[in-house]
């Protein structure tokens, strides 16, 4: 007999089905019990009344796996609208041993801490498994929407020979006797890809060796990225970003419903033309002096609420960061050279992407590692490529953790990680 989910139930009232899943909960009662079977796609109600049956039912602990053949009955009360009745039970592994925490409860009571110490178990808990499903269909739109726009998804390695940005900030490791270090970001390589196949993306891990210990940073976390030619400034990569998030979020809607209505989330719109301020006007408007040369997250949460107040969007760009601030290849603003064609996109007043124009001549790029005293040569296989012709360029990188914790309005971007590498954490 062919398994069936619970999800599919309801469509089979009247006809004996076999299920199989994990005991989320049992309620003993003096004549009747009741087993709640867990699968991905929700939970089933089992009715146990035979003496025999119940008996065996008394021996299996929460998380147990289990295989249940019964009737589907019609049940208003139950989950889904059915139930199964006249069951037989039977253990599809040994008693399972319970996790420190109740997964049947509408809400984990355990600390942090404590869930990603259990995190194989704490993920069971359909609010961490709705976030991990959200995550996934973002991921989905991400890739269909750039697909959809003639984008090639490409993969670059993440053990390179020097750093994107800093030194200071990558993880150093032995490569055969040689030194390399884990990618910060596949800057280098997708702009080089442009020169291939013109418009590029990535998904995959980025490292930073960044001794944060925040609610929002961590060491490794997932970056999705894209880069595209024959831009005339960053406004084009701002147009591109809008319809990507736009289609991340319709996906999300699609593919995870069930993640949202379990979450009880509004999904957020994103407008037709997302407002931008200019980074001098963000300082004003947030109160910050005006030689500040960056955004505070005091100032970002202060930008949010202006921009839901005066725009009604959760979206934000902030444009022409100080060239000071950005990196080496960064396009500058012709009219304004001390500020860059570059931007941050803040959603719900966090800094959610970072993006902008690239330099594309060979000559700026000598001239812009010359001006901050920077050596060509560890940059020299990216520099050269230069020479050969690349079209004007620039792109974008999201980070998905960060993205999926704004968007289910969770305090700590580990609670929507599955297995999150911080300062302090490198085990489960």
């Amino acid at each position: 007999m062919q398994r069936i989910l619970s999800a599919h139930l309801p469509t089979r009232t009247g006809t004996t089905v076999r299920i199989a899943g994990w005991v989320h909960r049992r309620r003993l009662l003096k004549s009747v019990a009741f087993l709640i079977v867990r699968d991905a796609t929700g939970l089933t109600q089992v009715v146990v009344t035979d003496p025999d049956v119940r008996a065996a039912v008394t021996a299996l602990p929460e998380e147990t796996v289990v295989e249940v053949v019964g009737t589907v009955t019609a049940n208003g009360t139950a989950p889904a609208g059915v139930e199964l009745t006249h069951p037989t039970v039977r253990p599809l592994g040994p008693p399972a041993v319970p996790p420190p925490f109740d997964l049947y409860r509408p809400a984990l009571t355990a600390t942090l801490p404590t869930q990603l110490d259990h995190a194989p178990v704490a993920l069971r808990h359909p609010t961490r498994a709705a976030a991990l499903r959200i995550a996934a269909a973002a991921v989905a739109g991400f890739r269909a929407t750039l697909d959809a726009r003639d984008f090639v998804e490409v993969h670059t390695p993440k053990v390179v020979a020097t750093s994107t940005e800093s030194g200071a900030n990558v993880f150093a490791l032995d490569w055969f006797g040689r030194p390399a270090y884990l990618a910060q970001s596949p800057q280098f390589y997708k702009q080089l890809m442009v020169g291939v196949f013109e418009r590029v993306y990535e998904v995959g891990p980025v490292f930073r060796a960044e001794p944060h210990d925040t609610v929002r940073h961590l060491a490794q976390y997932t970056s999705l990225d894209a880069e595209l030619g024959f831009v005339d400034d960053h406004r084009d990569v701002m147009a591109v970003l809008r319809d990507t998030l736009a289609g991340m979020l319709a996906e999300v809607a699609r593919r995870a419903g069930g993640a949202v209505a379990t979450l009880g989330l509004t999904l957020p719109e994103v407008p037709a033309e997302i407002p931008a301020v200019h980074f001098t006007e963000a300082l004003r408007i947030a109160g910050a002096p005006p030689d500040e040369p960056d955004l505070a997250p005091a100032h970002e949460r202060a930008l949010g609420e202006w921009a839901r107040t005066t725009h009604g969007s959760d979206f934000l760009y902030v444009t022409g960061y100080p060239m000071a601030k950005r990196p080496f290849y960064t396009h500058p603003d012709p009219a304004r050279p001390a500020y860059s064609n570059g931007f941050d996109l803040l959603f719900r007043g966090l800094e959610l992407v970072t993006g902008g124009q690239r330099l594309h001549r060979h000559a700026d790029y000598l001239a812009a590692l010359a001006a901050r005293g920077e050596p060509v040569e560890p940059y020299a296989g990216y520099v050269d490529a230069f020479r050969h012709g690349m079209p004007p360029h620039g792109g974008f990188a999201i980070g998905l953790e960060r993205f999926v914790a704004r968007l289910v309005g969770a305090a700590n971007v580990r609670e929507v990680t599955a297995f999150p590498r911080d300062l302090h954490r490198l085990t489960p």
